[in-house]
């Protein structure tokens, strides 16, 4: 595989640095470089923005809205815009349900939702987890029953991120409680957030923010021509959505821009009168991430984060696996690099301890998170060794 870019591949990268430095506003760019974005509108401003351009759904059908780009573009599309400091477009309408919707949907739900999700007229969360269903999603509890042109949905969905901004909600629950397998007799259903009976309870962070909730129904009537493709056979179309959702957790972008930040930190903080950067252990703990980077980078050159038939790569748990770790890795390490300027938290400017410094600890603690959502690391390496190991 060769390891530098094609004259048109360099060109179309260099076209997306333009763009995304010239068009998206820099005081956005800084904010969200900086961590501190401003929800939602800073979401809403980038990927309408985005999409006006083409560029908001490249990974969705041509027809509506995408790009006949290759793997290597959609790669480059993302890790630019990331390391330009750009929000990428609401995973929850750009990589999960709009796909969903494109691949298995009716005409009319087509038509009906993909222009809105692709423009963040609406926006979406996600109702899979429940108390008792994370990682064994299929153990679901929530229940839709058919009475006549509705379905009545009652139940409990759990970290729900971002459902405080949320106008629909699109989820799985149990149309057919006799089915022989548990994976068995789930639907794909979609429901607008102010329907009765909808209520959202926010969940307070180990970091100190907020941002997954929650979600009730209690005897919620949802229309029937809310469920996405046929009754009973929202497992399959959940397993093609994570697919999705797994290679974007990679996230290799992010990554090395956090990685940037850990080395301009090191280079300025002295230990015995030697930078924290040429420290050796340091220097091979920042080499051991970059070059763990590289590898992933190579890898999801190969991953699609979908086949045309509708099937999920099982390549994309090597992505969410690793890609997590790596994120984690950084996180750590910019702990390390801050010390004991880590320990206030949002004092702002009346302590010495830098912004930078102070963010670097609820980093570390959020993405905590990454090696459980997506279908936690655990679950990833059976499905590794299983599907593509063949153990």
């Amino acid at each position: 595989m060769k390891l530098t870019l094609s004259d048109e591949d360099a060109a179309f990268r260099d076209e997306l640095r333009r763009f995304y430095s010239e068009e998206i506003p820099a005081d956005l760019r800084e904010r969200v470089a900086s961590g501190h974005p401003k929800w939602p509108d800073d979401m809403v401003t980038t990927q309408r923005i985005l999409n006006a351009n083409g560029l908001a759904v490249p990974n969705w059908p041509v027809e509506w809205g995408g790009k006949d780009w290759s793997t290597l573009r959609q790669q480059i599309w993302l890790d630019e815009m990331q390391l330009a400091g750009v929000p990428e477009p609401l995973a929850f309408n750009a990589k999960m349900v709009g796909p969903v919707i494109a691949q298995f949907g009716s005409q009319e739900l087509k038509e009906r939702f993909l222009p809105p999700t692709a423009n963040l007229d609406i926006w979406w969360c996600q109702g899979f987890s429940e108390p008792e269903a994370g990682s064994d999603l299929a153990s679901l509890r929530t229940t839709a029953v058919r009475d006549g042109d509705d379905y009545v949905i009652n139940g409990q969905k759990t970290w729900t991120t971002l459902g405080q901004y949320a106008d629909w909600i699109f989820l799985l629950a149990r149309t057919n409680p006799e089915a022989p397998k548990k994976q068995a007799g789930i639907s794909f259903l979609l429901a607008e957030m102010s329907t009765p009976g909808i209520t959202l309870r926010p969940i307070k962070l180990i970091d100190g923010g907020y941002e997954v909730n929650e979600v009730f129904f209690e005897d919620v009537r949802v229309p029937a021509n809310q469920l996405v493709g046929e009754e009973n056979q929202g497992w399959t179309y959940a397993k093609f959505l994570l697919g999705n959702e797994r290679s974007g957790i990679a996230r290799i972008g992010l990554t090395k821009s956090w990685m940037s930040q850990v080395k301009e930190r090191a280079a300025q903080v002295d230990i015995n009168g030697v930078a924290l950067l040429d420290d050796p252990i340091f220097a091979a703990r920042v080499a051991e991430i970059e070059t763990g980077l590289l590898a992933l980078e190579l890898t999801q050159l190969r991953v699609s984060g979908s086949d045309a038939d509708g099937k999920p790569n099982p390549a994309s748990s090597i992505l969410k696996l690793r890609g997590s770790q790596l994120q984690q890795a950084a996180s750590e390490l910019l702990v390390e690099v801050a010390g004991p300027e880590a320990l206030p938290f949002n004092a702002g400017s009346d302590l010495d301890a830098p912004d930078w410094a102070q963010d670097a600890a609820p980093r570390y603690l959020n993405y905590r998170k990454t090696s459980i959502y997506g279908g936690t690391n655990e679950v990833q390496r059976t499905i590794i060794a299983s599907t593509i190991l063949g153990l």
